[in-house]
């Protein structure tokens, strides 16, 4: 009963009611033309039906051709195509409302005026030619970021750590906002009632009381049924400033799909969190829904914080509608922590925000330049053709690729479309392990034991194209190298998946073939 009349079923029913309004819109029309005009103007009735018959026509091959000709990725195109096709007028409707996932273009509007305002605390450490003392061979993925996000800046003499479980990562986190001094921010995709939640609550209430600025974000469709939809509005009573992201209205648009799926923690500009762990006694193991929950985050000490820092403010006073001087939560100073090599966070989300698909264009450009090794954790692996291709092609050139997923789902529809990519990535030579003892979550790239990714972004479409997203980019940090023995710890615990694995269930294969066409919509 508290599922059937939860927000999360006034939603979809809110979203089914929508859709049967708009079908009813078109197909309206269609009759109004059948049993009324045509009926009070009977003589008229073969030139309405020519005129209606071409005008369909010619409505159906102009969507076709500006699905075909759009900005967007190809398995994005095929199937609006098939659905204008097939639907005639009905998947016109679709197209129209539902193709784009655009902010709003106030947001928009209002998001650039925030990123023009702040850019000039996104300045250059390093130039160029220094980039490539620095990094090698692998300066090229950093200046290829960099160019997609300027706001990406590479920084130096940061502190890193990384943490290969929840448990590690919530005793580090709750130590450090314990000592906060001036200002906590926190930005999750989730965060649930329960035992971890509690434990950070009572913290952040006394910090508030304390006179520290205490402000969080949360994901409103990513919490429902975890929180209550006046939640942040319980938060404010406590002190803290704390605003939901792109709140659910019942209207007819896509946008709802443009979530915030970061996970961010700045403790006084000096100490970030991220990575994968959401505010939820699932993700440190304090419930066990689906098996041991493996999951992963990095903390930085030092200026590469900054980034964090400039990440949230943004996005939260995109939310909150103001326009604050960024200047007064950046350290003017930071202390330096020599040989911890390099790190470069990054923002990714949706068009046009941001130009490039960036996220996904930092994962190529590792396969791309590897030469020994490339591993790589995901919860889901529902990927596009380039990202395919890029993945085999490192494998044919003798690269070491090897892919962790889950072996026990959080959700079966995912968890099938993860392995119905199987065959295709072991016959082309990449090795693929399935955790044995539960769910992965975790977000992670390493590549040739000196370049590791961690992050938010998984090998999805939701965060490649539709999601906010953030990460880590670092090279040669104390991080990269705790990475890599968490690895190899993975790999000992899970299988090795072979091609007759990837055979099994034809049935369910062939299902999840027809389902793969859909996944780039959703």
């Amino acid at each position: 009963m508290k599922k059937l009349f939860s927000r999360f079923t006034f939603v979809a029913l809110t979203i089914i009611l929508m859709f049967l309004f708009m079908v009813s819109l078109f197909v309206g029309v269609f009759y109004f033309i059948d049993y009324v005009i045509i009926y009070f103007f009977p003589k008229t009735e073969l030139a309405i039906r020519i005129a209606v018959a071409v005008t369909d026509w010619l409505v159906l091959v102009c969507t076709v051709l500006h699905a075909a000709n759009r900005d967007m990725i190809p398995e994005t195109k095929v199937p609006w195509i098939t659905f204008i096709i097939s639907l005639n007028v009905i998947g016109v409707a679709l197209y129209i409302v539902f193709s784009s996932n655009r902010p709003s273009k106030r947001g928009r509007k209002r998001y650039r005026a925030l990123y023009e305002s702040s850019s000039c605390h996104s300045a250059r450490v390093y130039s160029k030619e220094e980039t490539e003392e620095a990094l090698g061979r692998w300066a090229g993925v950093s200046e290829a970021l960099q160019a997609a996000n300027p706001a990406a800046t590479m920084y130096g003499g940061t502190k890193t750590e990384y943490f290969s479980s929840g448990e590690d990562y919530a005793q580090s986190l709750i130590r450090d906002l314990e000592n906060a001094e001036k200002f906590i921010f926190l930005e999750f995709f989730i965060i649930a009632k329960g035992k971890l939640w509690s434990e950070i609550l009572e913290v952040l209430k006394r910090k508030a009381q304390a006179g520290v600025d205490v402000r969080v974000m949360y994901d409103d469709i990513g919490n429902m049924g975890k929180v209550h939809f006046r939640y942040h509005k319980t938060l404010r009573k406590f002190g803290i400033h704390c605003v939901k992201f792109n709140p659910f209205v019942p209207v007819v648009t896509n946008v709802h799909n443009n979530r915030d799926h970061r996970k961010i923690v700045v403790i006084d500009g000096r100490i970030g969190y991220t990575g994968g762990i959401n505010l939820a006694d699932e993700y440190v193991n304090l419930k066990h829904p689906f098996g041991h929950w493996k999951d992963t985050a990095v903390r930085l000490e030092g200026e590469g914080v900054k980034g964090l820092t400039l990440m949230f403010l943004r996005l939260y006073n995109l939310q909150n509608k103001t326009n604050e001087d960024f200047a007064a939560f950046l350290p003017e100073r930071f202390e330096r922590f020599e040989g911890e090599g390099f790190v470069q966070p990054y923002g990714d989300g949706p068009r046009p925000l941001y130009e490039k698909q960036v996220g996904e264009d930092v994962y190529i450009n590792i396969l791309n330049t590897a030469r020994k090794s490339v591993w790589i954790m995901t919860p889901y692996l529902i990927i596009d053709y380039r990202m395919r291709e890029a993945l085999v092609l490192a494998a044919a050139r003798g690269v070491d690729v090897r892919l962790v997923t889950p072996h026990v789902p959080d959700k079966k529809i995912p968890f099938a479309l993860t392995r119905s990519n199987y065959m295709a990535l072991i016959k082309g030579g990449v090795k693929i392990y399935e955790y044995t003892p539960g769910f992965v979550h975790a977000k992670a790239f390493l590549a040739d034991g000196t370049v590791g990714v961690v992050g938010t972004i998984n090998l999805d479409y939701r965060s490649l194209l539709f999601h906010f997203e953030d990460a880590v980019f670092m090279y040669g940090t104390k991080a990269v190298e705790q990475l890599q023995a968490d690895f190899e710890d993975t790999f000992s615990k899970s299988a090795l998946q072979t091609e007759e694995d990837a055979k099994k269930s034809v049935v369910w294969r062939g299902i999840c073939e027809v389902a793969k066409l859909f996944a780039p919509l959703f």
